[in-house]
């Protein structure tokens, strides 16, 4: 690391108590883009922090080497939250940690969960059509209720990511109900047939965690041949500090499934081939790209007004047949990956860009004000 060039902090946690880290191939590309701004990156978990002598023994990859390593550093002049919400001791340690180190230089602010955020936005005319029916779980009533009103409802934990812990049920013609979904470790859970006096205990023999959930419309996401399909569309700020779109891809779950996340077998696909499918010719696909943008421009500079500075943001969209756009959740950690596996590899370049050069263009901010400003401890 190069000791007069500013240095980017990325904070993330570990998965297990063997120290196993998320991300670790985007966190070397970071590095290595890194090195060509002018910046020094660095990883580190709460539990690398020692407090008394306020350093931290840091991951450090060599891209010369091709290999990673610790070192004690200081801390960074930066800081990029890449942890993501998991239920255990780890994750409590972080969020106090986070909250000790809140007027540290971020990059990004924690959002809320999926139900704060849905009430924030479905209070917002320019929001509201592009929002699915959305209800907090507070009793089985909940979902029958859901199911008076829609054919399909979701049954979502407000904190869940990658598509874990997530029912699908469908009420039947003859008054039965399908249910269908996921696990917590991902897992297909194949479809069964419920009548609906049953539903009471499935729904509370699925929530043994203890965790949150909402209850949200069912949308049309099946292509032509049965699997679901939805759009990951990332908005960040650039070496400007303004926010831009960076790109939007197709994801096409396997067959069986209820979600179409890549971490859960999904595929991906351009957003041109995928509304494709839907028989869409190329001039309502530009107008549909054009409204997709806009929209996560405007989600991104509401959601940052709400909740303080963001340096990026996903949305799961469903286009639907008409071109209508439909927000699923919003998502302000997103993963990449899908750019590179739908081919779209200059957009996969940015991605991992953008967040360092708002990284530089936020440190040159905070220096202009203290020109001789050292990183933080």
């Amino acid at each position: 690391m190069t000791g007069n060039q500013p240095t980017l902090g990325i904070l993330t946690i570990y998965l297990n108590d063997r120290k196993m880290m998320d991300e670790k191939p985007m966190f070397q590309k970071m590095t290595v883009a890194g090195q060509k701004l002018g910046m020094n990156v660095m990883v580190f978990t709460p539990d690398d922090v020692e407090a008394r002598s306020k350093r931290i023994y840091a991951h450090v990859y060599l891209p010369q080497k091709k290999t990673w390593c610790r070192r004690w550093l200081p801390f960074p002049h930066v800081i990029y939250d890449r942890a993501r919400f998991q239920k255990s001791s780890r994750f409590r340690r972080f969020a106090a940690f986070r909250k000790k180190i809140a007027h540290l230089n971020f990059i990004n602010r924690p959002l809320r969960n999926k139900w704060v955020i849905y009430k924030l936005l479905s209070g917002m005319d320019p929001f509201r059509p592009h929002l699915p029916a959305t209800r907090l779980y507070e009793s089985p009533a909940s979902v029958h209720d859901m199911l008076k009103r829609h054919p399909v409802i979701y049954f979502k934990p407000i904190n869940g990511t990658g598509g874990r812990g997530i029912l699908r049920i469908e009420r039947l013609a003859n008054g039965m109900l399908k249910v269908q979904g996921r696990d917590q470790n991902r897992r297909i859970i194949q479809p069964r047939i419920v009548h609906p006096g049953r539903l009471s205990f499935l729904l509370r023999s699925w929530d043994r965690r203890g965790d949150r959930y909402i209850v949200q419309q069912g949308l049309h996401t099946q292509l032509p041949d049965g699997r679901v399909h939805d759009f990951r569309l990332l908005v960040q700020k650039d070496g400007n500090g303004e926010w831009a779109y960076t790109g939007c891809a197709g994801r096409i779950g396997p067959r069986n499934s209820i979600t179409s996340n890549l971490h859960g077998g999904g595929t991906a696909s351009t957003m041109q081939e995928l509304l494709g499918q839907w028989e869409i010719d190329q001039d309502q696909i530009a107008h549909i790209q054009a409204n997709a943008e806009s929209l996560g421009i405007e989600v991104a500079k509401t959601l940052e007004q709400a909740y303080g500075t963001l340096c990026e943001l996903a949305l799961d969209l469903v286009i639907d047949r008409s071109g209508h756009l439909w927000i699923l959740e919003v998502n302000h950690k997103p993963a990449r990956e899908v750019f590179l596996k739908a081919g779209e590899h200059d957009v996969y370049r940015q991605a991992v860009m953008r967040p360092l050069e708002f990284a530089l263009w936020k440190y040159r901010q905070s220096a202009a004000h203290s020109p001789q400003m050292e990183p933080m401890a």
